[in-house]
């Protein structure tokens, strides 16, 4: 192969590697964390990023699952933005603190006041307190996400059974058991101080751990190919051995 065409094909590959760490993967609203004990409260945060590259998201509506009910579902108030819950009659009642609940909300909208929707290129997040939560399985909650041209996109797609990610997925809240997300084995000193001795992430940072140790393994493979394709270039501009007399 000449110098130039291993050249080019150095130069091709290195720019398609580029691209694709660059290229963003696609955002949908998410509930955050994603797991929560079962039979307990939580603090969770819905996160709406505005995926238009024109409009901005105007009103943001969470249904929660009528086939999980909870009992206390309580809205944290933040700035610029108006909520409302509607509140719905439930066909099984609940047992909280010894008393009957008869209802419970069943859905939250946030609605922007004027300068103060998602903008494109931002996100926003919206936090709600839940309990008790149910004893097991997950909570999916479909959202409805509207954008300044009243353009809705509807985040209601269920988990699929073969694992794979559906186009518009709903936030989905696993329910664990109480200790059952926790990684430190017990009678091993040197793990349990290392896990003391780090900072505690908060809640909010759950999801971006996962993405920035994917990029930066994929960041560390692109370098180690292009080292190679390098290499593999240079070994073309090495000089034919000059021939003698006797060897012709």
């Amino acid at each position: 192969m000449s110098l130039f065409k291993r050249s080019a094909l150095v130069g091709a590959t290195v720019a398609a590697l580029t691209l694709a760490v660059a290229a963003p993967a696609a955002a949908h609203v998410t509930v955050n964390p994603d797991t929560a004990t079962a039979g307990g409260y939580a603090k969770v945060t819905f996160r709406v990023p505005n995926e238009s590259d024109t409009e901005s998201t105007t009103k943001v509506e969470v249904n929660l699952p009528v086939d999980k009910p909870v009992a206390s579902v309580s809205v944290k108030p933040l700035t610029g933005w108006d909520v409302a819950t509607t509140v719905s009659k439930l066909a099984k009642p609940l047992e909280a603190h010894g008393a009957q609940i008869t209802e419970s909300v069943s859905k939250i909208t946030w609605t922007a006041k004027s300068g103060s929707d998602i903008k494109p290129g931002q996100f926003q997040e919206f936090d709600v307190s839940l309990g008790p939560l149910p004893d097991s399985g997950e909570m999916i909650f479909k959202a409805l996400q509207t954008y300044s041209d009243g353009t809705v996109v509807r985040w209601i797609d269920e988990p699929t059974t073969d694992g794979t990610e559906p186009e518009s997925p709903a936030p989905v809240l696993k329910l664990a058991a109480a200790g059952a997300t926790d990684t430190a084995a017990a009678g091993a000193p040197t793990a349990t101080a290392t896990a003391a001795a780090a900072p505690q992430a908060s809640a909010d940072d759950d999801s971006d751990g996962p993405d920035a140790f994917g990029i930066a393994g994929l960041i560390a493979g692109v370098l180690a190919l292009i080292l190679a394709l390098l290499a593999y270039a240079r070994s073309g501009r090495r000089p034919e051995a000059a021939t003698t007399p006797a060897d012709k």
